[in-house]
């Protein structure tokens, strides 16, 4: 493969747009079998460039590509928007049907998104189309993202739609703590995705699995999915699976993790109106601190469009149909959580349609001592509390194994509406409430 150092580059004025010069080599390279484009050392400022098959985009060690905060520097694309299809401004890099493509260097890709953020935050002016992200790739086989840092998203960071074949390693991700929509890492109904070795800090989920909502016209599962020796700063969740999972979710294993000060851990989300299966997950040697709530599978999610509707909020069986979403075979082991606020889980199916197959072994969480009140899951009808233990609903054959809830006030297992519950081998420590409050089963 041949390799391009774009020279040119050092003969444009600071705040010049590259856009030519880096997407001519692109092309260049892309016309001649594929090659890598080197950004050399020194600060770019760009517009959205456009990866085809068999190129490697490599940021040398000090070169910063930033990108544009003007929306004529974006073309318009059709790709998915929060699942659904639509037109959309391209990505600050983007591919689609391409293949064999690499973002590698020890550089920085900047977003400059603060003029996006307040624009969204204020409506200082309208935007024709929604936001770029920093990178997604639609329709994409063997893609690789190894070693860059990535700022300043404009809204999702990484969102790689449809592919086979991801690999994310060794990539740290910066957006501040109050920029909103600035995910991580968002794979979306790919399959064969493996996430290692990274540090996220971000102002939303730092990694949602996604496979699309119910107005998305092809359903695609998010299958086969490694997350490992990863750490993940603020944000929402650290990793999220939906709320759209329309096209299932399956086969996801996440390992050696740690999660500092993000508002949720391991958070599962969907309602009524979605369909789509969330199975065969497994969550393993995870350590989390400053946490709203470690575990939340909550099938009563009420945010984003018709999330108000009494269809998605009323606790009366429906009949089970293709729109009804189901959590199973989903199991935790190895997890210490400390000074968590709210609440030690929070476990929901619907009415209908029970979340089943849940185990949870060898956990320790331990309640903050000043904990700040607030919900542990967004469903009409829960209150903020704090220091609670498992609180549990609308569940069937769930285990706990060796669970031990510390500081925790009332009973550290609050369960209604389920059957089939095990728990054995558990301990409260230095709870508020009585010691004979370990469990509380509430018949309706």
């Amino acid at each position: 493969m041949t390799a391009y150092l774009i020279r040119d580059l050092e003969a444009l004025n600071e705040g010049e747009l590259c856009t030519e010069s880096i997407q001519k080599a692109i092309d260049e390279a892309y016309e001649n079998g594929g090659g890598t484009i080197i950004i050399p050392t020194g600060k770019f400022l760009t517009g959205a460039l456009f990866l085809k098959d068999n190129i490697e985009l490599n940021l040398s060690r000090g070169a910063v590509l930033k990108f544009s905060n003007s929306q004529h520097d974006y073309p318009v694309v059709t790709s998915r928007w929060e699942g659904v299809k639509r037109e959309v401004y391209a990505s600050c890099l983007y591919a689609e049907n391409a293949k064999n493509i690499s973002l590698t260097g020890f550089g920085t890709i900047d977003g400059n998104g603060k003029q996006w953020w307040d624009i969204f935050r204020n409506h200082q002016e309208k935007l024709a189309y929604p936001r770029p992200k920093l990178i997604s790739f639609d329709s994409c086989e063997n893609i690789t993202i190894k070693d860059v840092t990535l700022i300043n998203s404009p809204s999702w960071t990484v969102n790689p739609i449809c592919c086979n074949n991801v690999t994310i390693d060794n990539v740290s991700i910066f957006n501040p703590a109050d920029s909103p929509n600035t995910d991580g890492i968002d794979p979306e109904s790919c399959s064969n995705v493996r996430i290692s070795n990274c540090h996220i800090d971000v102002g939303d989920d730092c990694i949602a699995i996604k496979s699309g909502t119910e107005d998305t016209a092809e359903r695609v599962a998010c299958e086969n999915i490694t997350i490992s020796n990863c750490t993940m700063i603020h944000g929402h969740g650290a990793v999220v699976f939906g709320s759209e999972m329309s096209g299932d979710i399956r086969n996801v294993t996440i390992s050696n993790c740690v999660f500092q000060d993000t508002d949720r851990g391991i958070r599962l989300k969907s309602r009524r109106g979605r369909g789509g299966v969330v199975e065969d997950i497994r969550v393993d040697n995870i350590v989390m601190e400053r946490v709203i709530c470690p575990f939340i599978l909550n099938l009563y999610y009420f945010c984003g469009p018709r999330g108000k509707d009494k269809y998605v909020w009323d606790k009366n069986p429906y009949p089970i149909t293709e729109e009804t979403p189901m959590f199973r075979r989903i199991h935790f082991s190895h997890i210490t959580a400390r000074n968590v606020h709210a609440a030690a889980g929070f476990i929901y199916g619907l009415a209908e349609q029970y979340v089943s197959e849940i185990s949870f072994n060898h956990i320790d969480i331990s309640m903050a001592e000043n904990a700040i009140p607030g919900k542990p899951a967004m469903m009409a009808g829960i209150e903020d509390m704090n220091n609670r233990g498992f609180y549990v609903g609308f569940a069937k054959d769930v285990l706990f194994n060796r669970v031990t809830v510390e500081n925790h006030e009332g009973p550290a297992f609050h369960i209604e509406y389920s059957e089939d519950i095990e728990v054995t081998h558990c301990k409260s420590k230095n709870t508020k409430a009585s010691e004979e409050l370990l469990k509380e089963v509430e018949v309706k």
